[in-house]
């Protein structure tokens, strides 16, 4: 492998989506990463070892014999910055975490000392097993980074939790990751054993069946913070209200439309309920544009424009306060995060915010029809209710997140041993 690219294992696992990994490999490479694909022997039944070998570059085996004066069953793991595998089936994970060395990959897997990352597919039975989750459970406590299955269509007929993210999406997790790890940071798996909630994007509030009161909110920064806080180790759950985005991988996707709903969904999952349990939430980062306001009255057919004729005035109620309620109510130790965007005066309205809402954090912005809104980069000043002010220069919205996510960690209570 060249020592001048990041050096990437990309284990393949005996599964259907292992024809999605492809399209992995191709953005590992031309993204300039060195790649070696380590199939098991049965993945070789789904994607043959010339398509691997092609898109690589590299001879391509299952077998700890093939090579052996090379001593690839030790070497692989040792001099690769990241082992990556997809998909990881229900007995790729159990082999993993038992510590079994029947072939090269989890030779692989035993040796590596860089971040290792497991991206599951299975059906959803297989997933939700008590034995594949302690699987996960027992990887996870040594570290490696268990993606949690996006949702969808399985093999057949069948749909449910246990589908392979996009490779798109499994990209972003792996770049993360290994910037992390470039950046000195390779314990930078901080949040494992957490689970956060973020949320994104804008509310709408309808007005009749085809219109709404809205903003201009992407959804592009909370996506970020969920993405960044996957390749930490965090278990995510991401509410998403009217943003376009792909789900990242690894995040649990909630969608919602109006403030009620993302009120009601946002509860659910920092308490642990709803569709998501497992506890109540380490931290939640409300970085969605939350409307205000709603309309009092929802008008069922559609409000007719008559010639000559002022439109009635649309009277409007307050929303609920999400920020607040969730800084009100949350127990202890919990860390609540929350968003300002403002047009003027952008400190003194933040710091005045933060005292109102009674949040850990509150990440000041200027927006406008050119900035923030809808762009790849964001400039903000993280206020704190310690009295601290932390300044993040215009960048990609990622190193906006990797701020905010840094000082989450630091006013988080350690976990409790075992």
């Amino acid at each position: 492998m060249s020592s001048s690219q990041p050096r990437v294992v990309l284990g393949v696992g005996a599964g259907i989506a292992a024809y999605k990994v492809c399209e992995l490999l191709r953005r590992l490479t031309e993204s300039g990463h060195d790649v070696r694909v380590v199939p098991t022997a049965d993945a070789l039944r789904f994607v043959g070892e010339p398509t691997w070998a092609a898109l690589s570059g590299h001879p391509v085996s299952p077998e700890v014999w093939t090579g052996v004066s090379e001593v690839p069953h030790v070497r692989l793991g040792q001099g690769a910055d990241l082992v990556f595998v997809a998909p990881a089936t229900a007995d790729l994970l159990a082999r993993a975490a038992h510590g079994l060395a029947d072939d090269l990959l989890t030779n692989t897997l035993l040796t590596a000392r860089c971040p290792v990352v497991f991206a599951p597919a299975m059906h959803t039975e297989m997933w939700e097993h008590p034995a594949t989750q302690a699987n996960v459970a027992t990887l996870r406590s040594r570290g490696a980074i268990v993606v949690e299955p996006a949702a969808g269509r399985l093999t057949g007929k069948d749909t449910g939790p246990g589908r392979l993210p996009e490779p798109a999406e499994l990209f972003e997790v792996a770049r993360h990751v290994l910037a992390r790890s470039a950046a000195g940071r390779a314990e930078g798996r901080d949040l494992a054993g957490r689970h956060v909630v973020v949320s994104a994007g804008g509310t709408r509030e309808p007005i009749d069946p085809v219109r709404f009161i809205g903003n201009r909110s992407s959804g592009m920064q909370g996506y970020a913070l969920a993405r960044t806080a996957v390749a930490r180790g965090a278990r995510v759950t991401l509410v998403s209200a009217n943003s376009a985005l792909p789900d990242p991988a690894g995040a649990r996707v909630v969608r919602v439309g109006s403030a009620e709903e993302m009120r009601k969904a946002v509860l659910e999952a920092v308490q642990g309920g709803g569709p998501h349990p497992g506890g109540e939430a380490d931290a939640v980062v409300m970085a969605a544009a939350v409307a205000d306001f709603r309309p009092v009255g929802y008008q069922g057919s559609k409000i007719k424009k008559a010639a000559g004729v002022e439109p009635e005035p649309i009277a409007l109620a307050k929303n609920p306060d999400i920020l607040a309620e969730l800084a009100a109510r949350r127990p202890a130790g919990q860390v609540v995060v929350g968003f300002a965007a403002e047009t003027d005066d952008v400190l003194a309205n933040g710091r005045d915010k933060l005292a109102r809402k009674g949040c850990d954090l509150l990440v000041v912005n200027q927006v406008g029809e050119d900035l923030t809104f809808g762009l790849p980069d964001n400039e903000a000043v993280v206020l704190g209710a310690d009295g601290t002010a932390t300044e993040v220069p215009r960048g990609a919205k990622e190193a906006l997140a990797e701020v905010v996510w840094d000082l989450v960690v630091a006013r988080l209570e350690p976990l409790p041993l075992g």
